[in-house]
């Protein structure tokens, strides 16, 4: 790696969304520790992103749901004797269906993903970060966090989480030189849908917005100090803005039409 560039971090980075943030991060003169579960696609997408972007980038595979994976990637990390300057904790996984239907496993691991494996991260990035002198931190909260989340019920409240997380972190680092952004995408063009097995929903079905541009506008507003960023198109902005003030009554049944099962057809 060469020490000129700074470091930057990024789970969930083989595909969608997090490819993008490596991406665009590299293109902005970082060197990168990128992380996936799937070996054969995050090293494709290390590969890729050091031939187009010229930067150096280290892959490591964890399954981060692990607690000693995930501490074996914060080893990995560590290994490299160079700060983190940014962390962007994307990781996530989503299942759709009726909760009474879906499996227990498939819930426990989107808590465990999305909510215990951002917080054993974030735990042990921001004290490096804070014993270094700075830092930035990205968590790739969503739109969900706005709304109950019929038939995507523990998705939704694991959104939610990372929302209210980041946010308390955001104030509690006030002071400091560290700064924590929530990232805040709407239905976006990337797996998520489909191994959410969700394309027989409306949502799952629809148009989505561009990956590139999320990661873009995430990253701006990551350097220039925000606490978050509804992130996409208009129509996503727009639905960021109504659901502040409509009841969560109204927000579950919009949801719902969306996200039901069989709702593509209707």
């Amino acid at each position: 790696m060469n020490q000129n560039r700074e470091l930057a971090v990024v789970t969930g980075a083989s595909s969608g969304i997090g490819h993008e943030l490596a991406r665009q991060l590299a293109e902005r003169g970082f060197d990168l520790i990128v992380n996936s579960a799937d070996e054969e696609r995050l090293q494709q997408a290390a590969h890729e992103l050091h031939r187009r972007t010229g930067a150096s980038v280290q892959p490591v595979r964890a399954d981060l749901r692990d607690y000693e994976e995930a501490e074996r990637f914060l080893d990995a990390v560590a290994a490299t004797g160079r700060p983190v300057a940014v962390a962007a904790l994307n990781a996530g996984v989503g299942q759709g269906g009726a909760f009474l239907d879906t499996d227990l496993a498939d819930e426990f691991e989107i808590v465990d993903l999305n909510v215990r494996s951002t917080v054993h991260l974030a735990k042990r990035l921001l004290r490096s970060m804070a014993a270094a002198g700075e830092g930035r931190m990205l968590i790739t909260s969503s739109i969900a966090s706005t709304m109950p989340g019929s038939f995507q019920a523990v998705y939704n409240a694991s959104k939610s989480f990372l929302q209210s997380f980041s946010q308390a972190l955001q104030n509690e680092l006030k002071d400091t030189p560290l700064t924590v952004t929530a990232l805040m995408p709407g239905p976006t063009d990337t797996d998520f849908f489909r191994r959410a097995d969700m394309g027989d929903t409306k949502v799952g079905a629809g148009a989505k917005d561009d990956p590139a541009q999320v990661a873009e506008q995430g990253l701006d507003s990551l350097f220039a100090g925000k606490d978050k960023v509804i992130a996409g198109s208009l129509k996503t902005r727009a639905q960021g803005v109504a659901n502040k003030v409509l009841p969560d009554s109204l927000k579950a049944e919009g949801h719902r039409r969306m996200a039901e099962p069989g709702s593509a057809d209707q």
